[in-house]
Order: structure tokens, then sequence, then C-alpha cells
């Protein structure tokens, strides 16, 4: 997402905003594995809230994730 940097005498420069990730590992208990996702913020709050199999799989039917 693109926006501006406001400075005090109102002055206007473009900035970018980037999405908040984090590579983590996570521990896959179906495959006992570990496997590494860059997940945003958003999206670890997920992960401990649904868990990560049901996660993984709503993601894969979406498209968003590729296992190997």
């Amino acid at each position: 997402m693109i926006g501006n940097n406001v400075s005090h005498s109102n002055r206007r420069t473009k900035r970018e905003f980037a999405p908040n990730l984090k590579t983590k590992r996570f521990w896959l208990e179906e495959e006992q594995r570990f496997i590494s996702l860059k997940v945003s913020a958003a999206g670890l709050r997920t992960i401990y809230k649904n868990g990560l199999g049901p996660t993984i799989k709503e993601a894969q039917t979406k498209g968003l994730v590729n296992l190997v």
C-alpha cells in the first residue's frame, strides 16, 4: 500500500506501507516435522486460534500455500 509521510510543516512525501511479516517455524503434527512459514502478525493469531492443521488446509483450498 502507498501513502504519504506528512511532516510538521505539512509537506507530503511518498512512503510505502509494508506488511508485518515474520518467518516462523511451526511443528506440523500430522507429518511429524517442522515447516517454516512467512506469516503476518494477523496470520500468527489465526494459527494460534484455529491450530496449524486447519489453517493450512484452509489456505491450500484458497491457493495461498503450496506445501511440498
